[in-house]
């Protein structure tokens, strides 16, 4: 997989370093990336599966949690289409790529909800203040 559990901090943290330079390049010194809501919701999305994976006892997700893994992969990109802002990071962290490599592993489905974790703490750390 393209994230390991030695990794995937790291992975996030660089994947959000580099919105914001690309995004400070583009915008002459203004950061304008993706908001804290934005990635909130595709954290959502990914918990909801999350919680269902820590609860079985197998390392193998059944064919409806694999079904729910696939149909993830869909919203994401759903979402990129809808704004590409999502689609920056979802290029930029390899989110569709990584769903891919899940396959039917509950460790990597788990490892994967934490990549996620990593990239919201990492856009909250480092990106621009939201007005509320």
């Amino acid at each position: 997989m393209r994230i390991n559990e030695s990794n995937y901090v790291d992975k996030a943290e660089q994947a959000i370093k580099d919105l914001i330079r690309e995004s400070e390049r583009r915008n002459h010194g203004k950061v304008n990336i993706l908001t804290t809501s934005q990635i909130r919701n595709l954290l959502a999305m990914t918990v909801d599966i999350y919680n269902q994976v820590t609860a079985i006892s197998t390392d193998v997700l059944d064919a409806e949690l694999s079904g729910r893994v696939e149909y993830l992969r869909v919203r994401f990109v759903y979402e990129s289409g809808r704004e590409p802002k999502v689609r920056e990071l979802v290029k930029k962290a390899e989110i569709l790529e990584i769903l891919k490599e899940i396959r039917q592993s509950k460790k990597n489905y788990l490892l994967f909800g934490r990549y996620m974790e990593a990239l919201v703490a990492f856009r909250k750390y480092y990106g621009p203040r939201e007005r509320d």
